[in-house]
């Protein structure tokens, strides 16, 4: 049984006319008489009277009409749904990121996104970059924002670099200055500062510790165990003082001084990912674009 079938079958029920209903599906009438014979020969049963200026419903065909109608509904209603998502009226995003770029870099991006496309749902889970691309892998996430290099490189993901980011120190305004008062520091300056740290896993964490001891220090914490926002409430609290990434400085907002490191200074970068066996979905494509070209 064929969907065409179908459809000439629904045009003769509603014009009781084979020529009327071939017009009407714009075929010629030789092939729509054609079809529906086939129709009625793999259904084994009549679905029309033919009689000379009238055209009825045999049971055959009445108990198949009704049917017919809800298939053909729920093609165009398929078609529909598919038509959105292609032209972003409808459909979802799912965006992993860590919770620095969620609270530095994503507001704005989400915004313009969801101006433009307000019919996409955007789902977002925060994360390291660890967890990050494990949900990739296994198809829970459309897109994630992660630090590289990767803890686990894979080449079932690809990546591309996304912006390098400068990191700076945050602290109390209340505090003393960190260095000393310089207006700019470096990662040595932070022997003997007490450091606000992120929680194990963090990236942040293991990239401003690696730095520390780079300099031949072992880093002292006077908390740790956080995320961003307690971080920075601990840091503006004046507990110690925080290496953070620059947009989360500029984000956060009064209470806190931010101090800049001076060269070589302190980075990371952000990359894009996605599975490199699946095209992303249309809607995550097109935000995929635009963080791009931010």
């Amino acid at each position: 049984m064929q969907f065409q079938q179908l459809q000439y079958f629904v045009a003769v029920a509603e014009t009781r006319h084979f020529t009327r209903a071939a017009d009407l599906v714009h075929v010629s009438q030789p092939s729509l008489s054609q079809q529906i014979k086939a129709l009625e020969r793999e259904l084994g049963a009549d679905l029309f009277l033919r009689a000379r200026g009238n055209i009825t419903l045999t049971d055959a065909g009445e108990a198949l009409l009704p049917l017919a109608r809800r298939i053909l509904a729920d093609a165009d209603t398929a078609r529909l749904e598919v038509q959105e998502l292609v032209q972003l009226r409808s459909g979802r995003v799912r965006l992993g990121a860590t919770p620095s770029l969620c609270t530095g870099l994503l507001p704005d991006v989400l915004r313009a996104f969801h101006d433009r496309y307000p019919g996409i749902r955007l789902l977002i889970e925060e994360g390291g970059s660890h967890d990050l691309v494990r949900e990739l892998a296994r198809g829970a996430l459309d897109l994630a924002l992660v630090v590289l290099p990767l803890p686990t490189p894979s080449p079932a993901l690809a990546t591309v670099e996304l912006l390098r980011e400068d990191l700076v120190v945050v602290s109390s305004p209340d505090a003393p200055k960190p260095g000393g008062g310089k207006r700019a520091i470096s990662i040595a300056d932070l022997e003997g500062e007490r450091l606000v740290m992120f929680r194990h896993g963090y990236d942040l964490r293991e990239l401003t510790v690696a730095a520390c001891r780079a300099e031949g220090f072992e880093p002292e914490f006077a908390v740790e165990g956080g995320e961003m926002d307690a971080v920075l409430g601990f840091a503006r609290a004046g507990l110690g003082v925080a290496v953070v990434p620059r947009m989360v400085a500029a984000r956060a907002g009064r209470g806190l001084r931010v101090t800049p490191l001076g060269r070589p200074g302190l980075h990371r970068t952000i990359a894009l990912a996605h599975r490199s066996d699946v095209a992303p979905p249309r809607a995550a494509r097109e935000l995929q674009r635009m963080l791009l070209e931010r």
